[in-house]
């Protein structure tokens, strides 16, 4: 296990922690489970039944640069259109999950919801389908949210899926290699050439951190991948600062339908 580049979240962090977990264990003994995405009742934690059919993992066969699903098998090391047309910074993205039905209302409760008690899932099931990139990563890296915007959501949704995959594969996590150091408007709505110029310059490694990524590999850690501008412009970052090698590891993806994926 590497911890070099392993920081233990901040003392307030895990109070927080530690009372949101109280205050959920609480609510569970009050109240009957219900599933996260439907809010149907259940025998215990997790999904329901119709939800978790209704689920659309994402395995093989897919792009080996961007994960996208393929509709039929290529054959070996063919990459997808996108891939081919705009190729992005960063070396292999992988995802659990399509963003969409069942995918989205689980993203929706863990990020805006306060449901916290649904990383472990979210990241068990990351970290199954990021096998590939986690056997030889030296760390994860969450992207990182504008201390703005950490105050009034309260937590970082990325940096709890990295902690639970942490403790699934035992790679470290890298806390304080990466820092958003431009508040910018949220992506939600912008059009792909928006997004990309809205995170431009929005992410630097501190010079401090500097000696902790030249030439090792990590793991970009994020909820959804639609674009891939956020996660684009953290890679640029860290490659410049020497990383070796740059991954993409997030929960769900958008899968465009309209696009052909080959």
């Amino acid at each position: 296990m590497d911890t070099a580049a392993t920081e233990a979240p901040t003392w307030p962090t895990r109070i927080a922690q530690g009372l949101r977990a109280s205050l959920r264990f609480t609510l569970n003994v009050a109240m009957p489970p219900l599933c996260p995405a439907c809010r149907t009742l259940v025998d215990s934690t997790g999904l329901c039944a119709e939800c978790w059919g209704k689920l659309a993992f994402i395995a093989p066969l897919y792009c080996p640069r961007l994960g996208i699903p393929f509709v039929y098998d290529p054959g070996p090391g063919i990459l997808s259109m996108q891939a081919i047309a705009n190729p992005p910074a960063y070396s292999r993205a992988r995802a659990a999950v399509r963003y969409d039905d069942v995918g989205r209302q689980l993203v929706l409760a863990f990020k805006y919801g306060d449901r916290l008690d649904l990383s472990p899932m979210l990241g068990g099931w990351m970290a199954r389908a990021g096998r590939e990139l986690l056997a030889d990563a030296n760390a994860l890296v969450p992207v990182p949210l504008h201390w703005r915007r950490l105050w009034t959501r309260r937590f970082n949704q990325s940096a709890a899926l990295a902690e639970a995959i942490a403790k699934a594969s035992d790679v470290p996590v890298a806390y304080s290699v990466l820092k958003r150091v431009e508040a910018t408007v949220q992506q939600v709505g912008l059009s792909h050439a928006e997004r990309s110029t809205n995170v431009q310059g929005a992410f630097r490694v501190p010079p401090e951190a500097r000696g902790e990524v030249a030439g090792r590999r990590f793991i970009l850690v994020d909820d959804v991948l639609t674009s891939g501008a956020t996660v684009d412009a953290c890679a640029r970052a860290l490659l410049r600062a020497g990383a070796a090698q740059v991954d993409v590891l997030v929960f769900a993806r958008v899968v465009d339908a309209a696009r052909a994926p080959i």
